[in-house]
Protein backbone atom coordinates (compact mmCIF):
# COMPACT_ATOMS: atom_id res chain seq x y z
CA UNK A 1 0.00 0.00 0.00
CA UNK A 2 2.42 2.52 -1.18
CA UNK A 3 2.22 6.63 -0.50
CA UNK A 4 2.84 9.52 -2.71
CA UNK A 5 3.53 12.80 -1.94
CA UNK A 6 1.41 14.49 -0.55
CA UNK A 7 -0.09 11.42 0.43
CA UNK A 8 0.10 8.94 4.10
CA UNK A 9 -1.56 6.50 6.03
CA UNK A 10 -3.65 6.30 9.14
CA UNK A 11 -2.72 3.00 10.29
CA UNK A 12 -5.14 2.43 12.50
CA UNK A 13 -8.06 4.31 10.37
CA UNK A 14 -6.95 1.74 7.34
CA UNK A 15 -7.62 -1.26 10.07
CA UNK A 16 -10.65 0.01 10.92
CA UNK A 17 -12.55 1.70 7.82
CA UNK A 18 -10.27 -0.68 4.80
CA UNK A 19 -10.30 -4.24 6.17
CA UNK A 20 -12.47 -5.21 3.18
CA UNK A 21 -9.58 -4.60 1.10
CA UNK A 22 -7.07 -7.69 2.29
CA UNK A 23 -10.30 -9.31 2.91
CA UNK A 24 -11.12 -9.49 -0.69
CA UNK A 25 -7.88 -10.32 -1.72
CA UNK A 26 -8.31 -13.99 -2.03
CA UNK A 27 -8.63 -14.26 -5.42
CA UNK A 28 -5.36 -12.76 -5.97
CA UNK A 29 -3.75 -14.90 -3.93
CA UNK A 30 -5.08 -18.26 -5.48
CA UNK A 31 -3.98 -16.45 -8.75
CA UNK A 32 -0.73 -16.72 -7.22
CA UNK A 33 -0.96 -20.04 -5.61
CA UNK A 34 1.95 -19.50 -2.96
CA UNK A 35 3.88 -22.82 -2.55
CA UNK A 36 6.06 -23.88 0.16
CA UNK A 37 9.67 -22.27 0.08
CA UNK A 38 8.98 -19.59 -2.29
CA UNK A 39 10.38 -16.67 -2.08
CA UNK A 40 8.29 -14.02 -2.71
CA UNK A 41 8.24 -9.84 -2.91
CA UNK A 42 4.98 -8.50 -1.59
CA UNK A 43 4.58 -5.01 -3.15
CA UNK A 44 2.81 -2.15 -1.74
CA UNK A 45 1.97 -4.76 1.70
CA UNK A 46 0.97 -2.17 3.63
CA UNK A 47 -0.02 -3.46 6.97
CA UNK A 48 1.31 -6.99 6.19
CA UNK A 49 -2.63 -8.58 6.37
CA UNK A 50 -1.82 -11.03 2.94
CA UNK A 51 1.63 -11.06 3.81
CA UNK A 52 1.02 -12.73 6.79
CA UNK A 53 -1.33 -15.22 4.67
CA UNK A 54 1.81 -16.28 2.07
CA UNK A 55 4.28 -16.82 4.92
CA UNK A 56 1.18 -19.16 6.46
CA UNK A 57 1.46 -20.74 3.01
CA UNK A 58 5.16 -22.12 3.34
CA UNK A 59 6.74 -18.74 1.13
CA UNK A 60 9.59 -16.68 2.60
CA UNK A 61 8.33 -13.36 2.37
CA UNK A 62 9.90 -9.73 1.88
CA UNK A 63 7.57 -6.96 2.64
CA UNK A 64 8.23 -3.84 0.51
CA UNK A 65 6.09 -0.39 1.21
CA UNK A 66 6.93 3.43 1.18
CA UNK A 67 4.76 4.02 3.78
CA UNK A 68 6.30 4.36 7.47
CA UNK A 69 3.60 4.30 9.44
CA UNK A 70 1.84 0.82 7.50
CA UNK A 71 5.30 -0.42 7.86
CA UNK A 72 5.60 -0.04 11.45
CA UNK A 73 2.06 -1.74 11.77
CA UNK A 74 3.46 -4.60 9.78
CA UNK A 75 6.39 -4.82 12.08
CA UNK A 76 4.52 -5.61 15.07
CA UNK A 77 2.93 -8.65 12.59
CA UNK A 78 6.57 -10.19 13.22
CA UNK A 79 6.81 -9.67 9.37
CA UNK A 80 9.65 -9.00 7.09
CA UNK A 81 9.13 -5.01 5.73
CA UNK A 82 11.15 -3.16 4.72
CA UNK A 83 10.40 0.81 3.03
CA UNK A 84 11.17 1.11 -0.45
CA UNK A 85 9.39 3.05 -3.48
CA UNK A 86 7.78 0.09 -5.78
CA UNK A 87 8.94 2.50 -9.00
CA UNK A 88 12.95 1.72 -7.91
CA UNK A 89 13.07 -1.77 -6.40
CA UNK A 90 16.71 -2.38 -7.06
CA UNK A 91 16.55 -6.12 -6.64
CA UNK A 92 18.21 -8.79 -9.18
CA UNK A 93 16.20 -12.29 -9.38
CA UNK A 94 16.02 -12.68 -5.87
CA UNK A 95 11.90 -13.72 -6.16
CA UNK A 96 9.97 -16.89 -7.39
CA UNK A 97 7.66 -14.82 -7.40
CA UNK A 98 6.30 -11.15 -6.93
CA UNK A 99 2.67 -10.40 -5.28
CA UNK A 100 0.74 -7.02 -5.37
CA UNK A 101 -2.86 -6.10 -3.91
CA UNK A 102 -4.23 -2.72 -4.21
CA UNK A 103 -1.03 -0.97 -4.27
CA UNK A 104 -0.11 -0.73 -7.84
CA UNK A 105 -2.23 2.47 -8.83
CA UNK A 106 -0.40 4.15 -6.38
CA UNK A 107 2.60 4.27 -8.33
CA UNK A 108 2.06 5.84 -11.48
CA UNK A 109 5.09 5.02 -13.49
CA UNK A 110 4.17 1.30 -14.17
CA UNK A 111 6.35 1.20 -16.84
CA UNK A 112 9.42 1.53 -13.88
CA UNK A 113 7.65 -0.89 -11.15
CA UNK A 114 7.02 -3.29 -14.36
CA UNK A 115 10.54 -3.15 -14.82
CA UNK A 116 11.72 -3.44 -12.02
CA UNK A 117 9.73 -6.49 -11.16
CA UNK A 118 11.11 -8.30 -14.03
CA UNK A 119 14.57 -7.54 -12.85
CA UNK A 120 13.48 -8.75 -9.63
CA UNK A 121 12.22 -12.02 -10.40
CA UNK A 122 14.30 -15.36 -11.04
CA UNK A 123 13.85 -16.65 -14.70
CA UNK A 124 10.10 -18.49 -15.23
CA UNK A 125 9.12 -16.63 -12.06
CA UNK A 126 5.63 -14.81 -11.79
CA UNK A 127 4.42 -11.61 -11.32
CA UNK A 128 0.48 -12.01 -10.01
CA UNK A 129 -1.35 -8.37 -8.85
CA UNK A 130 -4.66 -6.30 -8.28
CA UNK A 131 -5.03 -2.60 -8.37
CA UNK A 132 -7.72 -0.30 -9.32
CA UNK A 133 -8.22 -0.40 -12.43
CA UNK A 134 -9.85 2.01 -15.60
CA UNK A 135 -12.89 3.28 -14.57
CA UNK A 136 -12.15 2.57 -10.89
CA UNK A 137 -14.05 4.61 -8.15
CA UNK A 138 -14.88 7.42 -11.35
CA UNK A 139 -18.12 8.44 -9.46
CA UNK A 140 -16.31 9.12 -6.58
CA UNK A 141 -13.28 10.79 -7.86
CA UNK A 142 -15.64 12.82 -9.89
CA UNK A 143 -17.13 14.12 -6.56
CA UNK A 144 -14.39 14.92 -5.13
CA UNK A 145 -12.90 16.78 -7.82
CA UNK A 146 -16.46 18.97 -7.77
CA UNK A 147 -16.24 19.77 -4.50
CA UNK A 148 -12.44 20.76 -4.46
CA UNK A 149 -13.03 22.83 -7.77
CA UNK A 150 -15.65 24.86 -5.77
CA UNK A 151 -13.53 25.50 -3.06
CA UNK A 152 -10.30 26.77 -5.61
CA UNK A 153 -8.59 23.52 -4.60
CA UNK A 154 -6.38 21.16 -6.80
CA UNK A 155 -8.45 17.78 -7.04
CA UNK A 156 -5.78 14.61 -6.09
CA UNK A 157 -5.82 12.83 -9.45
CA UNK A 158 -2.29 11.03 -8.93
CA UNK A 159 -3.45 7.43 -9.23
CA UNK A 160 -2.26 5.49 -12.15
CA UNK A 161 -5.56 3.11 -13.30
CA UNK A 162 -4.28 1.74 -15.96
CA UNK A 163 -6.68 -0.36 -19.26
CA UNK A 164 -6.21 -3.87 -20.11
CA UNK A 165 -4.27 -2.73 -22.95
CA UNK A 166 -1.54 -0.01 -21.54
CA UNK A 167 -1.23 -2.96 -18.44
CA UNK A 168 -0.20 -5.93 -21.25
CA UNK A 169 2.08 -3.35 -23.53
CA UNK A 170 3.85 -2.43 -20.49
CA UNK A 171 4.51 -5.65 -19.15
CA UNK A 172 5.32 -7.11 -22.40
CA UNK A 173 8.05 -4.59 -23.23
CA UNK A 174 9.39 -4.79 -19.57
CA UNK A 175 9.93 -8.46 -20.89
CA UNK A 176 7.39 -10.67 -19.32
CA UNK A 177 4.66 -13.15 -21.09
CA UNK A 178 1.50 -12.13 -19.71
CA UNK A 179 -1.23 -15.36 -18.88
CA UNK A 180 -4.07 -13.24 -17.88
CA UNK A 181 -5.29 -9.59 -17.24
CA UNK A 182 -8.66 -8.52 -16.95
CA UNK A 183 -10.89 -5.66 -15.50
CA UNK A 184 -13.21 -7.05 -12.57
CA UNK A 185 -16.22 -4.74 -11.57
CA UNK A 186 -16.04 -4.73 -8.09
CA UNK A 187 -18.97 -2.91 -6.63
CA UNK A 188 -18.19 -2.93 -2.85
CA UNK A 189 -19.75 -2.03 0.31
CA UNK A 190 -18.49 0.72 2.61
CA UNK A 191 -19.05 -0.61 6.44
CA UNK A 192 -17.60 2.49 7.44
CA UNK A 193 -19.46 4.65 5.05
CA UNK A 194 -18.33 7.01 2.27
CA UNK A 195 -16.77 10.11 4.45
CA UNK A 196 -14.60 7.77 6.40
CA UNK A 197 -13.49 6.29 3.28
CA UNK A 198 -12.55 9.57 2.33
CA UNK A 199 -10.76 10.49 5.40
CA UNK A 200 -8.64 7.02 5.05
CA UNK A 201 -7.97 6.96 1.41
CA UNK A 202 -7.37 10.68 0.51
CA UNK A 203 -6.13 11.57 3.82
CA UNK A 204 -2.97 13.89 3.34
CA UNK A 205 -4.64 14.58 -0.49
CA UNK A 206 -7.50 16.82 1.52
CA UNK A 207 -6.81 20.41 3.31
CA UNK A 208 -6.71 19.39 6.72
CA UNK A 209 -8.24 22.29 8.36
CA UNK A 210 -11.13 21.25 5.39
CA UNK A 211 -10.82 17.78 4.66
CA UNK A 212 -14.14 16.62 7.46
CA UNK A 213 -16.36 19.71 5.46
CA UNK A 214 -14.84 17.82 1.81
CA UNK A 215 -15.96 14.53 2.92
CA UNK A 216 -19.34 15.18 3.87
CA UNK A 217 -19.87 17.35 0.56
CA UNK A 218 -18.52 14.98 -1.71
CA UNK A 219 -20.35 12.06 0.33
CA UNK A 220 -23.66 13.95 -0.16
CA UNK A 221 -23.09 14.73 -4.04
CA UNK A 222 -22.44 10.54 -3.87
CA UNK A 223 -25.71 9.67 -1.91
CA UNK A 224 -28.25 9.44 -4.28
CA UNK A 225 -26.24 6.91 -6.52
CA UNK A 226 -24.24 5.18 -3.87
CA UNK A 227 -26.37 4.72 -0.58
CA UNK A 228 -29.38 2.71 -0.07
CA UNK A 229 -32.78 3.45 1.33
CA UNK A 230 -31.38 1.62 4.53
CA UNK A 231 -28.18 4.05 4.79
CA UNK A 232 -25.30 1.50 3.43
CA UNK A 233 -22.77 2.48 1.23
CA UNK A 234 -21.05 0.91 -1.86
CA UNK A 235 -18.01 2.15 -3.78
CA UNK A 236 -17.83 1.77 -7.58
CA UNK A 237 -14.78 -0.11 -7.69
CA UNK A 238 -13.08 -1.99 -10.75
CA UNK A 239 -10.19 -4.29 -10.38
CA UNK A 240 -7.16 -5.21 -12.98
CA UNK A 241 -5.87 -8.26 -12.09
CA UNK A 242 -2.88 -9.87 -14.30
CA UNK A 243 -0.98 -13.04 -14.10
CA UNK A 244 2.91 -12.46 -16.17
CA UNK A 245 6.10 -14.98 -16.25
CA UNK A 246 9.22 -13.25 -16.65
CA UNK A 247 10.39 -14.45 -20.32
Amino acid sequence: MSALPGHSWDAAAYAQNAAFVPALGQAVLDLLAPRRGERILDLGCGDGVLTERLLDAGADVLGVDADGAMLAAARQRGLEVREGDGQSLGFKEEFDAVFSNAALHWMPDHEAVFAGVHEALKPGGRFVAECGGHGNIAAMRTALRAVMARRGVDAPETQNYATVGATVRRLEAAGFQVESCALICRPTALPGGMEDWFLTFRHGFLPPEDEDEIAAEASALLAPSLRDDEGNWTADYVRLRFKAIKA
